[in-house]
């Protein structure tokens, strides 16, 4: 079975939801509200690409970061449980290319497309107290992409990124905010 544009993708480890942390032996949820995209699992399986590939980098099998809604569950007007419109049958979703932001093959990530990843540069520890953690739009280049090579932006560049860009991702255990090149303002 494919499909001539999207992949079939499966939830990584056959969950919808990413709300369960462990602590030691303990277990802690997260959030038990299907509204909350915070806990929405974000990870998936390539089961089939498409027939017209416009990405060939990414291959059967392959793990890759999606947009937050592909398997989330929802409630319509009359207070139904659905899923959303990706979903096909079973644990299978068609996911278009747009909805891919970055995926893992033979253990390396690479961004697709124009998107692009930043990690948030820890605050320095100042006099005033402050609930930012981080510096105020200013990252480091994880996972870069054509676009920001052609412009001389590298992995590892520190940047300025425009206001209302980050959507916050964990990838292995780090906290990065997705972005795409244009999003990226300064090199420093």
């Amino acid at each position: 079975m494919k499909s001539p544009y999207s992949f079939l993708i499966t939830p990584l480890n056959n969950t919808r939801y990413d709300n369960i942390s462990k602590y030691g032996d303990k277990t802690l949820i997260k959030s038990t509200s299907q509204e909350d995209h915070t806990t929405t699992n974000r990870f998936g399986v390539i089961q089939e690409t498409p027939v017209v590939n416009f990405f060939p980098s990414i291959k059967k099998g392959d793990i890759v970061v999606l947009h937050h809604n592909i398997f989330r569950k929802f409630y319509d007007m009359k207070g139904n449980e659905q899923s959303g419109p990706c979903h096909f049958k079973d644990n299978t979703y068609i996911v278009d290319l747009e909805q891919v932001y970055l995926f893992k093959h033979k253990e390396k990530w690479e961004s697709v497309g124009d998107y692009c990843f930043i990690k948030p540069i820890e605050k320095k520890k100042d006099i005033l107290m402050s609930l930012d953690k981080h510096e105020e739009l200013q990252g480091i280049v994880v996972y870069g992409n054509e676009g920001l090579n052609s412009l001389d932006v590298f992995e590892g560049d520190t940047v300025v990124f425009t206001p209302e860009s980050e959507y916050e991702f964990e990838i292995d255990g780090e906290v990065l905010y997705r972005m795409k090149t244009k999003d990226i303002c300064v090199l420093i």
